[in-house]
């Protein structure tokens, strides 16, 4: 199996939790290549994936049945994809595409997605989407109707199990804390504006800390995509004490998940997008999300609406948003055991997938 990329944690995920599912066959990975050193496998950088060309595909064909693509072609051209998948045919293996964004989150233009999405949509011999809503998009624009696969648990069942007798151990009480992360501020945030919201519901309401995360990126002068206006307005407000800022780099997943963990609300400030592993992270730590209208999120799990777009932001719309979630208490914990056996029947499910196609081509008989 080709999996592009294998690293990725969701792609891990697809398979069973290990020794949990000895019916489910094993499906076997191949490595990333080192991007810097092909005939290597990648000891963390995957991206570009080498293995998105039709001279790779070419050279490698007996080393895999099965071409699954989830991420990494932003930065191809559409021609290279149609290579890909010409070379595939060529070859006779199968093209199966999960369709995790119908908009790109890093591009300000749908234009460059939509072409890659022309390509992969009507050239691959199975699709997967992670929510019905986006399934239904799918089937208006390119006429196919995709299997809809729910996203796996983002964080290890025994991190979620650790964190839940956490959180029975704490208890209430407390500012209710509301966070909004605004990491290396891709195309498809808006964050400004939902800050000052936040900031302004605090001031009226009472008893609510604003926290924001940023990346040194962003937030620091120097930085690779500095935003002088987002950057300022948060230092003023910090130093006023009307905020709490955080600027560092990526964190390691274990301070990713105490972050999380402490925050009772997470505001995720987008304008465009489909679906996020952000949203499911949060789930698995039992904090409570608030979402725009703008994609595919409500459809993932439970979460707080509110109108969000390229059109700009409802502000009372975010405000009761943040309310409904307060009165409402912090969400059941997602039971680690339930997410495992989740985790199981979704590798199951593509296992199933990669075998009808595997049987369709005769390579199964």
């Amino acid at each position: 199996m080709a999996s592009i990329p294998s690293g990725h944690v969701y792609v891990r995920h697809l398979d069973p939790l290990p020794g949990t599912a000895p019916e489910t066959p094993e499906i076997v990975r191949l490595p990333d290549p080192d991007p810097d050193s092909p005939d290597n496998p990648a000891t963390g950088k995957w991206w570009p994936p080498v293995m998105l060309s039709a001279q790779w595909i070419d050279a490698n064909a007996d080393l895999f049945d099965v071409f699954h693509i989830h991420f990494g072609f932003d930065a191809l051209d559409p021609r290279d994809l149609q290579e890909v998948v010409a070379a595939l045919r060529r070859n006779g293996k199968p093209l199966v595409y999960t369709v995790h964004d119908l908009r790109n989150p890093h591009h300000e233009s749908p234009a460059a997605h939509d072409a890659h999405l022309d390509v992969l949509i009507p050239g691959a011999d199975a699709l997967i989407t992670l929510t019905e809503g986006a399934a239904a998009e799918i089937e208006h624009r390119w006429g196919r109707r995709p299997d809809v696969i729910a996203h796996p648990h983002v964080v290890e069942p025994q991190t979620m199990a650790k964190y839940a007798r956490r959180a029975e151990e704490a208890g209430t009480g407390g500012p209710y804390r509301v966070g909004v992360h605004v990491k290396s501020l891709r195309a498809s945030m808006d964050p400004l504006p939902v800050i000052r919201v936040l900031l302004e519901l605090a001031r009226e309401d009472g008893g609510m800390v604003v926290q924001v995360n940023g990346h040194c990126d962003v937030l620091e002068p120097g930085g690779a995509r500095y935003d002088a206006e987002l950057a300022q307005f948060l230092e003023r407000k910090s130093r006023s004490g009307e905020l709490e800022l955080h600027i560092h780099d990526f964190l390691p997943d274990d301070q990713l998940w105490d972050y999380l963990a402490g925050l009772d609300l997470s505001v995720l400030p987008y304008r465009f997008g489909t679906h996020s592993g952000w949203l499911e992270a949060c789930r698995d730590l039992g904090t409570a999300v608030a979402a725009p209208d703008c994609g595919f999120y409500a459809d993932q799990g439970p979460v707080f609406g509110y109108s969000h777009n390229e059109d700009g932001l409802d502000a009372a719309s975010l405000k009761a948003a943040v309310r409904a979630a307060r009165h409402a208490g912090p969400p059941a914990p997602l039971e680690p055991r339930a997410r495992a056996e989740q985790r199981n029947a979704i590798a199951a499910r593509h296992a199933e997938l990669y075998a009808e196609l595997l049987e369709r081509s005769g390579v199964l008989q």
